[in-house]
C-alpha cells in the first residue's frame, strides 16, 4: 500500500496512480475509477484500460477482483494501537522509498495509516471497506511508483549474497554424522514448563525446561527465540542437547513473542517496543540466576557459573548481547534514514527500531562462556572495534538464501580481517531465515549436529574456551554437517 506512508492532513481522495517504468521510457496511468467494475474498465482510456481490451477483459476482471477484496477489520486496530511505534515508522519509511503522493512528505508516524482506515471505514456502508476504497481514502489527488525503485531494492538483495556465495565456493562442506545424522542417544528427554517471577517485567516468564531423564551432566545452556517466534520453533535444538545430558531452559520473550505477535495483529498491542532489546537480556540473567538459588527446580544439580547461549534472529542478537558486545547508536543514528544504503535489508527495520534503548541494552555476564547467533541482526549495532574485547567464544551462522538477515552485511563482514581470536563463522548453503529453525525434530534439524559440536568443545575447553590472539578455534573438524543442507565453517577464509 504505497500511497499510506504519507503525511497527514485533508485532502482530495485519491483519483490516480502512475506507474513509471524506466527502463521502457514510459509510465502507466491508472485512474482509480475505472477500476469500480471491469465494465468501466473496459469503458476506460488509460494505459490499463487498453491493456484489459486487448486481453479481452481477463486482466481487468483479476485486477478488479483483487481490489474488490474486504480489508480486515482488525488492520485499523493494528493501526491505531502502532502510531508512532519506532518498528512502524522503519516500515514505513521503507514503503515510502517506492513511491510518493505528489507535492506530499512522506509520513512514517502512521497517523496516515490509521486516518486513511477509518476514513475508508466510515464510508463503506457496511463498514467493511475493500482495497480498492482504502485506496481512495489516501488523501491527495496523484500517486507515483517507480518500479526502478523496487528493481533497485532486487538488486540490493541479490548483491548482498554474493560474497557468502563465493565463500561457499571455496572451503568444502563438513562431513555429515552417521547415518545422515540420525543418531540415537539412550537417555529420555523431560518436557516441562515454569514459571519465574522476575523484576524488570510486569508479567513472570514462562518457561519451557528439557532435561535428560537420567545422566545429567550439570550444565546449563539457555536458547532465545526471534521476534515474533516461541521456544516451540527451537525445541529440536534443546532435545538434541539434553539427550546429551545437558540441561536445556527456553523463555518466552513476553514482549516480542507469538502471543505478542497474535496482539498486535488484533490491535490488542503495539509492535514490541525498543526496550525490548535491553529486557530480553535480562529475561535469561534471570534464568540463570534462578538457577543458581535453587529458585528454579532442575531435576539435579546444574552448574549456572559456566553457561552456553544459543539464538536465533533476534534471539541470535540477545545472545550477542549476553556475550558481552556493547552495542552504540552511531551507525543507527548515521544510516537508518538512507533507504538507498548499500548494506540495508530487512533486519534494518528491526534495527533501526531499537536506537532509543541502546545504551541500556549492554550487559556482561561473565557466566556465559559461549554462545551461538543464527541469523543475527547486528551490523548497525554492534561496531567492529568492540567485537575484539569479547571475553566469550561466539559461533555465528547464517544461510547464503536469507533474504531477512543476509549474509553479507549481517554476518561476514563484521568478522572479516584480522585475528579471530577463535570467533567462527559458519554458511549453511540455501539456508534461509526460516529452515535453519529445527522446530520439534529432535535431532535438531540441520543444525542439530553442529549445536551439539560447539556446546560439548566449549564446555571441554576450560579456560581456554575465552577468546584470544591467535587461540586454537572451537569447533572441532568432526562430523557436525548436515545431509539437508551443506554447512561449511568459512572462518579461514575471512583472514
Amino acid at each position: 500500500m504505497l500511497p499510506l506512508a504519507l503525511c497527514p492532513g485533508p485532502a482530495q481522495a485519491l483519483e490516480e496512480v502512475v506507474v513509471e517504468l524506466p527502463l521502457l521510457d514510459t509510465t502507466l496511468r491508472v485512474r482509480l475509477d475505472e477500476l469500480n467494475s471491469p465494465e468501466a474498465l473496459l469503458n476506460g482510456d488509460t494505459a490499463l484500460a487498453e491493456l484489459d481490451r486487448a486481453s479481452r477483459g481477463r486482466v481487468g476482471e483479476a485486477v478488479v477482483g483483487l481490489l474488490n477484496q474486504r480489508v480486515p477489520l482488525s488492520l485499523s486496530k493494528v493501526a491505531n494501537a502502532s502510531v508512532g511505534s519506532p518498528l512502524l515508522e522503519q516500515a514505513l519509511l521503507l514503503v515510502s522509498s517506492l513511491g510518493t503522493i505528489e507535492g506530499r512528505p512522506a509520513d512514517t508516524s502512521g497517523q496516515t495509516l490509521e486516518a486513511t482506515l477509518r476514513r475508508a471505514m466510515a464510508e463503506a456502508p457496511d463498514g467493511r471497506p475493500t482495497l480498492l476504497q482504502v485506496m481512495k481514502a489516501i488523501p491527495g489527488k496523484r500517486a507515483r511508483l517507480n518500479l526502478s525503485r523496487v528493481g533497485f531494492a532486487l538488486q540490493r538483495l541479490l548483491q548482498q549474497r554474493e560474497l557468502a556465495n563465493r565463500l561457499l565456493a571455496q572451503v568444502p562442506a563438513a562431513p555429515v554424522p552417521p547415518v545422515a545424522g540420525k543418531q540415537t542417544s539412550s537417555r529420555p528427554v523431560l518436557s516441562s514448563t515454569a514459571v519465574l517471577p522476575v523484576r524488570h517485567r510486569a508479567q513472570p516468564l514462562q518457561l519451557l525446561m528439557l532435561q535428560p531423564q537420567a545422566g545429567a551432566n550439570g550444565r546449563l545452556v539457555l536458547i532465545s527465540h526471534g521476534l515474533w517466534d516461541s521456544p516451540t520453533s527451537f525445541e529440536g535444538w534443546g532435545r538434541r542437547l539434553a539427550a546429551q545430558g545437558y540441561t536445556v531452559v527456553l523463555p518466552w520473550h513476553p514482549g516480542s513473542d507469538q502471543q505478542q505477535q497474535h496482539e498486535v495483529l488484533s490491535g490488542q498491542a503495539a509492535p514490541p517496543s525498543a526496550e525490548e532489546l535491553a529486557l530480553r537480556p535480562l529475561d535469561l540473567t534471570a534464568v540463570i540466576d534462578a538457577v543458581a538459588s535453587g529458585q528454579l527446580a532442575t531435576s539435579t544439580a546444574v552448574d549456572s557459573s559456566r553457561v552456553v547461549v544459543l539464538g536465533h534472529s533476534w534471539g541470535a542478537t540477545t545472545s550477542l548481547l549476553m556475550a558481552g558486545l556493547v552495542p552504540t547508536d552511531s551507525k543507527l543514528l548515521r544510516r537508518c534514514s538512507d533507504v538507498t544504503d548499500a548494506d540495508r535489508n530487512l533486519s534494518w527495520t528491526l534495527q533501526c527500531s531499537w536506537v532509543s534503548a541502546v545504551k541500556r541494552a549492554a550487559i556482561n555476564d561473565e557466566r556465559i562462556i559461549a554462545v551461538v547467533a543464527v541469523s543475527p541482526p547486528m551490523s548497525l549495532l554492534f561496531p567492529r572495534e568492540r567485537e575484539q574485547r569479547l571475553n566469550t567464544r561466539v559461533l555465528l551462522v547464517s544461510g547464503s538464501h536469507d533474504w531477512v538477515v543476509p549474509p553479507d552485511p549481517e554476518a561476514i563482514r563484521p568478522l572479516q580481517g584480522g585475528d579471530l581470536q577463535g570467533h567462527q563463522l559458519v554458511l549453511a548453503q540455501g539456508g534461509d531465515h526460516f529452515n535453519l529453525r529445527p522446530r520439534a525434530d529432535a535431532q535438531g534439524g540441520v543444525l542439530g549436529a553442529l549445536m551439539l559440536a560447539w556446546t560439548d568443545a566449549a564446555f571441554a575447553a576450560g579456560p581456554r574456551v575465552r577468546p584470544a590472539p591467535g587461540v586454537a578455534p572451537l569447533l572441532p573438524n568432526g562430523t557436525w554437517g548436515s545431509a539437508e543442507l551443506p554447512l561449511a565453517d568459512v572462518s579461514p577464509a575471512l583472514r
